[in-house]
């Protein structure tokens, strides 16, 4: 896949984690796409591991895989961020 299409990629995939998983989070478009991006190559990574296959075009799996690597960082993210109770 080319540069432009792993941007188009990470755009989606974090809107669509950042919209599975609604909340106060740091971060605009640079952000939105950084999380899609690293969200698809670890749920690449992971789904390759486990035999589910892996992220190398733009179809419904490779999609899913990321929506799920994005969401386990996001996730991952909030529990390790700092709580602000005064906010």
């Amino acid at each position: 896949m080319g540069i432009l299409m792993w941007l188009v990629l990470g755009l989606v995939v974090g809107v669509i984690a950042k919209f599975i998983l609604p909340g106060r989070d740091p971060g605009g478009f640079i952000i939105t796409i950084a999380l899609g991006i690293v969200g698809a190559l670890l749920g690449g990574f992971v789904g390759t591991q486990f035999g589910y296959g892996s992220v190398t075009g733009f179809d419904m799996r490779s999609l899913i895989l990321a929506i799920g690597g994005a969401l386990v960082l996001l996730v991952g993210y909030r529990l390790l961020s700092p709580r602000r109770m005064f906010s």
